[in-house]
């Protein structure tokens, strides 16, 4: 049943290409609507968001299970809002014992293959949302990425956990398309290309 669903990405990095800042520091990420408190000057100046742009709960309504590292359920689980995911399935790539932050969540173990294959089971019909910076790399490597959806922060850090220094192999992505998000950001719709 899971042989429909795709393994997508769906994350946002620095211009630098960092998912997260030193110590885990997700205070440069802008909140999805503009600060109502910044200058009429600062909202001006950026371009409006294009219709086009794939938002975060429509790309969520396509997605049955989720599967994502150890780190990021521990970094989730710390925000102190309610569990975003709602009732899909999260399945936590982990050797350590876990304790869950939803009763949705259960620890999983094994290559990763064999993790997508359980998070497609997982997702029914619908897709896989692979989140981590370790996990994606993994996936990449093994070429299971259906596609990525990356939103680029004109922001630069210089410093922290990256989301592609560390795959294995070079990887060559088509551009299906490139879309304006709120406060200057750029949202890429990209695809791996086949292995020639």
């Amino acid at each position: 049943m899971g042989d429909k669903s795709r393994v997508r990405v769906y994350i946002a990095c620095s211009l630098d290409g960092f998912i997260a800042g030193p110590d885990d520091d997700l205070s440069w990420l802008p909140g999805a609507d503009p600060d109502p408190d910044a200058p009429e000057a600062n909202k001006d100046s950026t371009p409006p968001r294009d219709p086009a742009a794939v938002s975060y709960d429509e790309f969520m309504a396509e997605v049955g299970a989720l599967l994502m590292g150890r780190r990021t359920h521990d970094a989730v689980a710390g925000f102190g809002v309610p569990w975003p995911y709602g009732e899909r399935p999260v399945l936590v790539a982990t050797h350590r014992t876990l304790e869950p932050a939803s009763p949705t969540v259960r620890a999983i173990d094994g290559d990763i293959a064999s993790m997508i294959e359980a998070a497609k089971d997982a997702a029914g019909s619908k897709d896989v949302y692979l989140d981590g910076g370790f996990m994606i790399r993994t996936a990449l490597d093994a070429g299971l990425v259906d596609d990525l959806i990356v939103t680029m922060v004109p922001t630069i850090l210089g410093a922290g956990h990256s989301l592609f220094a560390g795959v294995t192999a070079r990887h060559e992505l088509e551009l299906i398309g490139h879309h304006t998000e709120a406060l200057g950001m750029i949202q890429l719709r990209l695809r791996p290309k086949p292995a020639a």
